[in-house]
């Protein structure tokens, strides 16, 4: 709480001068927090690129200082933090305390492969334009996704791909809607914790894994804790890159467009990379002892079925009629 407490104020100390002088001439010091990722992870390269392409945009104008996995806080006092303008951008998945909509990419089967992802995540694709939207009515400019691929959950002792022998697996579940409920309902126990206690977690027996990240996360952060990762795939992972909508506005256009071009090239690299370093990422934990397993066809199809017949109400009544037709219409169909 004390390096919470100290951080707001240097913040709040910072915040003024940078939006009095947005319009002037004089540099620009923004702040950036990745909350998950190390600086050598993937989100914490990106995160280092953005602020070195912003910098080469600007012509040297504006710096983005960037803070690494919980170096100023938790996920959820940081979301705080950049919807109150004391840091200026965010690369996390979105926290839903003000709005259950903000995270309407996990909805549990949404989009079912690659090809199905990447067109609702275009610049014109149905799933961006929602969460623009979305994000703008709360106050934040949303500069576009951070994909990781499909998700799946991972455990120690043994593991599931089906909702009979999940029962009794405790499984660590994001604090997000509607994650938890589709643990539920896939069979598993869902344990709503903050990732900077999902090792300890673990390791005492609060929980048997860990639900809903690629496998690197598991690998790399986990990987002497947990034997098995089921590929199920019932979320596509993707972090966002938000900005405090406030800070946007008070920007010269040349400076935010050289923002939008920072994002946009980092997004475009991403997009490609993603697919290739998730595969890496899989024979790595394979080759190093954890085991891989893919449900069958019958399995996911049951899965899907189960989920979508019982998490979808649910967030239809949390995000509205209007909402839920626009992803009834542009889900993925599943393979027959």
């Amino acid at each position: 709480m004390r390096s919470f407490c100290l951080v707001s104020i240097v913040f709040l100390s910072q915040l003024v001068p940078v939006l009095a002088d947005a319009n002037s001439d004089s540099g620009l010091v923004l702040h950036l927090v990745c909350t998950s990722g190390d600086k050598n992870s993937p989100q914490g390269k990106s995160s280092q690129l953005f602020s070195e392409r912003v910098l080469e945009n600007s012509n040297g104008r504006i710096s983005v200082n960037v803070f690494y996995q919980n170096e100023l806080g938790g996920q959820q006092e940081l979301f705080d933090q950049l919807l109150k303008g004391n840091v200026h951008f965010m690369l996390e998945w979105p926290m839903t305390s003000y709005d259950q909509r903000m995270a309407v990419n996990f909805v549990p089967y949404l989009v079912l492969d690659w090809e199905d992802a990447i067109q609702a995540y275009s610049s014109d694709g149905w799933l961006q334009r929602l969460l623009s939207r979305i994000f703008a009515e709360n106050g934040l400019k949303y500069l576009g996704p951070y994909p990781e691929g499909f998700g799946g959950i991972a455990t120690k002792g043994r593991y599931a791909t089906n909702t009979e022998d999940a029962k009794g697996l405790k499984v660590r579940s994001q604090t997000i809607f509607p994650l938890p409920q589709t643990m539920n309902v896939m069979g598993f126990e869902a344990v709503p914790i903050d990732w900077s206690e999902v090792y300890t977690s673990i390791q005492t027996g609060v929980v048997d894994g860990d639900s809903s990240n690629v496998i690197y996360w598991y690998y790399e952060y986990f990987g002497d804790q947990l034997d098995y990762f089921v590929h199920s795939k019932h979320t596509f992972a993707a972090s966002v890159l938000l900005m405090n909508n406030d800070t946007w506005m008070s920007l010269k256009k040349a400076d935010q467009r050289a923002i939008e071009e920072a994002a946009e090239f980092v997004i475009a690299k991403q997009f490609r990379d993603a697919k290739t370093e998730d595969e890496k990422w899989i024979r790595i934990a394979q080759e190093d002892g954890m085991e891989y397993i893919v449900p069958t066809q019958e399995e996911t199809a049951a899965w899907i079925e189960q989920v979508r017949g019982q998490v979808w109400p649910l967030v239809e009544q949390a995000y509205g009629e209007d909402v839920m037709r626009e992803i009834r219409k542009n889900a993925s169909v599943p393979e027959l």
